[in-house]
């Protein structure tokens, strides 16, 4: 009893939402500020770096004269139109704590420019990271910072990230060569995070037990489930494919194995991209390829179930009835694609686990959690699935046969296809 009731205390307590650390704009971001200002006759550029999760899990140990010196490279100065060095004279690097135990990175830098030998017009142009999506904000003077110099994000930007990267202005020299800037002494105070889901808390667990690793586990399913609900993973898709293909409870299950395993696949090759091949591919480059491939996939999702449509009342207008296997090997493969669209997305969540998994020395139990995830966002897609064949199976047994009724199915592709359409539009802008 005892057992029972730890096990329900465990589960309670992970399945709650929990105040873990998470990137406010996402585990892959790379975000940068600059301020440029004038102490005595001298520019001078403060710049912070702000690397969520898996940027600084690539980046292994940070030197911060190797880093000062990058950044310095890639901050670009004219005045007057002549290009001015940026020297660095003063670094200060932290770790703060993110999701899943891994560590984020805060890095501060104070790049010394020219002396002005007046008013002089000044152009700076920021192109560290420049492949890297993040926030990008450069002020001068007093100005003040949006994001408080990547502290605080703000809410309503969250979704739209300030991207500025060069800014043209005029600067008169000062009179008090003691005002220059420094780097902070709170600068390992970490930016306002966002709220977790509580999935990627789990690998950070300190015992684990037998029923503490159950109780996990049981919570990745949870998470799972609650993630497919978000916007994505093709869940109109589903919907709309097994009313236009006349699909089944089997069909419905089937979706779901397949999207179990797309999506733990999907999490274990960017994970592994993430670990060896980052030097020659960015992780967070490939989802703009993985969202046209999503949409090309469900553009032709659109079309098979289409054309099955049409060859299913061409052969019943002629009373044939020998297109039914070649209807069903098309169901199959579409099916198939079906699945793979649902789940070829890695939620980066999981990424974030395996990855924690990998630091903590604890493989095993973070690939674990990745499946259980992967099933429950499964199991939800396939209830849906359930949900659109018991609705279309009710309809077929009322008495009506009106033409809104038999259009159905139709109609149900013409919406895949455009969804589809919508998808791959959307994504094209974003591959490079």
């Amino acid at each position: 009893m005892k057992r029972v009731v730890l096990l329900f205390v465990a589960v309670a307590a992970l399945v709650l939402p929990v105040a873990a650390a998470a990137h406010p704009l996402g585990n892959f971001t790379v975000n940068r500020f600059s301020r440029i200002e004038v102490a005595g006759p001298r520019v001078y550029v403060r710049y912070v770096l702000d690397l969520a999760e898996i940027p600084t899990f690539q980046a292994g140990k940070v030197d911060a004269r190797t880093y000062a010196r990058r950044i310095a490279q890639g901050a670009r100065l004219t005045v007057n139109g002549r290009p001015a060095q940026l020297v660095p004279i003063e670094t200060a690097l932290t770790h703060p704590g993110g999701a899943g135990g891994l560590k984020t990175t805060r890095f501060e830098v104070v790049l010394r420019g020219p002396a002005l030998d007046g008013p002089s017009e000044i152009t700076y142009r920021d192109t560290n990271y420049s492949d890297r999506i993040g926030w990008k904000e450069i002020v001068v003077g007093e100005e003040p910072s949006r994001s408080r110099e990547l502290r605080a994000y703000p809410r309503d930007l969250l979704s739209s990230p300030l991207d500025r990267t060069a800014i043209q202005t005029r600067l008169v020299p000062g009179s008090d060569p003691e005002t220059r800037p420094n780097v902070t002494p709170a600068a390992g105070a970490s930016p306002v995070r966002g709220g977790d889901s509580g999935f990627a808390a789990l690998i950070n667990r300190d015992d684990l037990g037998v029923w503490v690793i159950l109780a996990s586990l049981g919570a990745a399913l949870f998470w799972g489930m609650a993630h497919a609900l978000s916007p994505g993973h093709g869940k109109a898709i589903v919907t709309g494919y097994l009313i236009g293909q006349r699909g089944t409870a089997r069909h419905a299950a089937l979706l779901g194995l397949i999207v179990t395993l797309t999506h733990t696949v999907g999490v274990f090759a960017l994970g592994a991209v993430t670990l060896l091949l980052s030097q020659f591919i960015v992780p967070d480059d490939l989802y703009p390829w993985l969202n046209l491939v999503a949409g090309l996939l469900v553009v032709g999702i659109g079309v098979s179930v289409l054309r099955a449509r049409w060859l299913h009342r061409r052969a019943h207008s002629h009373g044939h009835g020998h297109h039914h296997d070649h209807n069903h090997d098309l169901s199959r493969r579409s099916l198939i694609a079906v699945g793979v669209s649902g789940g070829l997305l890695p939620c980066p969540s999981a990424l974030v686990v395996l990855l924690a998994a990998i630091s903590l020395h604890r493989v095993a139990f973070g690939m674990l959690l990745v499946v259980a995830f992967s099933i429950g966002l499964a199991l939800t897609i396939t209830g849906i699935g359930l949900v659109a064949v018991l609705a279309r199976n009710a309809f077929g047994r009322l008495s009506f046969e009106g033409r809104l009724v038999s259009l159905l199915p139709t109609a149900s592709a013409v919406a895949i296809l455009v969804a589809g359409l919508v998808m791959t539009l959307h994504a094209l802008p974003e591959v490079n």
